[in-house]
């Protein structure tokens, strides 16, 4: 697919069968798509796509939108979320044409005048195209809208969710506290590593296995150390050890820490 990076390729349009047929074949109504964005998000899912037997193709950076969904059964704008709008307001609709975005946090109402509109969020982190591929087979996705997104989760073997237009603000803020907190606070884990002379690699395994237990146990009863034991006094004396810069941190995630344990603590005396 690398070859054909920056030009805007026919849709496949021809190779499908009629509208409300479904290929004997692949029991599929939709496979091909054409993405508008080639940033992680657009090629990983266009070579995950390409990968499972679709046919993929690309649009430039430079070039027009307006005809993006002529002769095209799924328009994918994989943009970043500020210009999804404006990039679907751009695009001449077709009736025949379903248009999805991929933003966790925006609705339906973010591709404006598309009669056939859907969105379609992958519950990965995607750091390069390649890696992004790879993850994608098999993940969760919230979808809204167009029943045409099953296609795409089916296609990758995954799994989705319905995700309601007025919850998807807060469901996005849940996937960023999963990733992007976490990886933030990792970057706090290697700072302290650092100040004990201990070196980062150390901590993955443990990293590891506690996520192991979260998934299999649930927060609550994964939930281990002085928090977990009521253990105030040294929870104090990490304060007093820790760089004044990285207290605040440690404070904010002791006392959600408290929360989670006060709340296994009750639920285990229901």
């Amino acid at each position: 697919m690398d070859q054909r990076l920056g030009v805007l390729l026919a849709c496949g349009h021809d190779r499908h069968p009629p509208k409300g047929r479904i290929d004997e074949r692949t029991h599929r109504l939709i496979d091909s798509a054409r993405i508008i964005g080639l940033g992680r998000a657009g090629r990983s899912l266009g070579l995950a796509l390409e990968r499972s037997g679709w046919t993929v193709d690309l649009v430039r950076r430079d070039a027009p939108v307006a005809d993006a969904a002529a002769g095209c059964r799924l328009l994918v704008i994989a943009t970043p979320d500020p210009v999804i709008a404006s990039v679907a307001a751009a695009v001449d609709p077709n009736p025949d044409s379903v248009v999805i975005h991929l933003a966790g946090s925006l609705g339906l109402d973010a591709l404006g005048h598309h009669p056939r509109r859907g969105s379609l969020h992958p519950l990965v982190a995607m750091p390069e195209p390649e890696v992004g591929s790879q993850r994608l087979v098999g993940a969760w996705f919230a979808v809204s809208g167009d029943p045409a997104v099953g296609e795409v989760v089916e296609a990758l073997g995954g799994r989705s969710v319905e995700v309601a237009e007025e919850h998807r603000v807060a469901y996005h803020a849940a996937a960023v506290v999963a990733s992007n907190h976490l990886v933030a606070l990792l970057g706090q884990v290697e700072r302290i590593a650092a100040q004990a002379g201990v070196p980062f690699e150390a901590f993955v395994d443990l990293v590891r296995a506690t996520v192991d237990n979260v998934a299999e146990l649930g927060p609550g009863a994964a939930l281990t150390g002085p928090v977990a034991r009521g253990d105030w006094a040294t929870v104090a004396r990490h304060l007093d050890a820790l760089e004044p810069a990285e207290r605040t941190a440690y404070d904010v995630m002791s006392n959600e820490a408290r929360k989670l344990a006060s709340g296994a603590s009750a639920e285990a005396r229901s």
